[in-house]
């Protein structure tokens, strides 16, 4: 767990005890193949380690960006991998280097690639119902030793869920902290984060974020990789934003074809707008699509709550649309999506990966 003391009032670490190394990376490791991933502020790049001859993933991070220093937002990053080093789901550190501009993290390979990949790809080689399953409480399992440690990941999607392997199926590593924040003591945390389709509707709202965030970005998740879809994509962004407010998502048999009804419950437990009322990780594990056990329950909150509406004492108060709140920034995770394929919407026709119009309101720093 990181240091509480060295976590300031937006949850950012400053302190980590990774040795930074100075010496020439390129004396230590040989860069080979094709990138991994771009955007606009880092690379991947795969490497082998000249004296091992293991294989890595070296990602170089601009320190400054858009003229600003950005070093400590890299080494909060690092400090939050750090305090991860004991989870099995979470990508691992093994070095760090730092030049006049960049700072290079040497990472654990993934040599599966982004479960993306898998959620857009042809049926004989996308995910059957019983892939999620495994990779969904691999997921849970890491988020909720995340948690545990109260450390929420904020950017939770499928370029951010890398595969050990392809072919057989490996195990997950949620990779790209940048986002991350430490809950540790904070009292109250704002920001406007993450990637528009899996944000929480508290996040559109501008209101206190929590581990219950990450949730409801699980729950857009396991919508993606059951169906292909992406539940609340519109058309251009304040059709989306307006998607999350209003939990617009369609549970049709015609999306959800040949898909189990447990794993649609699954799914409701978490897209729900008051964050008290979303399943934990914890919960979730126990949820009868995970664990087998169909007669098992859930807590009553969840299950009383999928389908009723909120009676008018526990309703939340309509939120203003996302265009009229001038503070919304949606600060883009500095996600390396190597994948240009689709994926389809919910409604319309939209690219995935095309970043958002520009609107007066609403500063757009999307890399994808």
């Amino acid at each position: 767990m990181p240091d509480s003391r060295m976590t300031n009032k937006n949850g950012m670490v400053s302190k980590i005890q990774t040795r930074i190394r100075t010496d020439l990376f390129k004396n230590n490791y040989d860069l080979v193949g094709k990138e991994l991933g771009r955007g606009k502020f880092a690379v991947v790049k795969k490497c082998i380690e000249k004296t091992t001859g293991k294989e890595y993933a070296a990602k170089f991070l601009r320190k400054r960006r858009k003229g600003e220093d950005c070093r400590m937002d890299i080494i909060h990053e690092i400090a939050v991998l750090e305090s991860a080093k004991s989870n099995p789901f979470v990508v691992s550190l093994h070095e760090v280097y730092e030049t006049t501009t960049e700072i290079i993290l040497v990472l654990e390979c993934a040599a599966g690639g982004e479960i993306f990949n898998q959620c857009v790809a042809d049926n004989d080689e996308a995910f059957t119902e019983q892939d999620v399953i495994r990779l969904a409480r691999q997921i849970l399992m890491g988020v909720a030793c995340l948690h545990r440690n109260n450390v929420v990941h904020l950017d939770l999607k499928p370029q951010n869920i890398l595969l050990t392997s392809s072919r057989p199926l490996g195990d997950i590593r949620i990779v790209d902290f940048g986002l991350s924040r430490c809950m540790d003591n904070i009292k109250e945390l704002r920001e406007i984060l993450g990637t528009p389709e899996y944000v929480a509707p508290e996040v559109l709202n501008y209101e206190p974020i929590s581990t219950a965030t990450d949730m409801w970005s699980i729950g857009v998740l396991t919508y993606v990789m059951l169906t292909g879809e992406s539940p609340f994509l519109g058309s251009d962004k304040q059709e989306t934003f307006l998607n999350i407010s209003q939990i617009n998502v369609d549970y049709s048999q015609d999306v959800f074809e040949g898909v189990s009804s447990l794993a649609i419950d699954f799914i409701k437990s978490l897209l729900q707008k008051n964050p008290r009322k979303r399943a934990t990780a914890e919960e979730c594990l126990k949820h009868p699509w995970l664990s087998g056990h169909p007669h098992s329950h859930l807590h009553s909150s969840h299950l009383s709550s999928l389908d009723e509406p909120e009676t008018p004492e526990e309703s939340d108060p309509e939120p203003e649309s996302p265009a009229s709140t001038p503070e919304l920034v949606i600060m883009a995770s500095y996600t390396l999506c190597s994948s240009q394929r689709e994926i389809k919407p919910g409604r319309g026709t939209f690219t995935f990966d095309e970043p958002f119009h520009t609107h007066p309101e609403i500063k757009q720093e999307l890399i994808c």
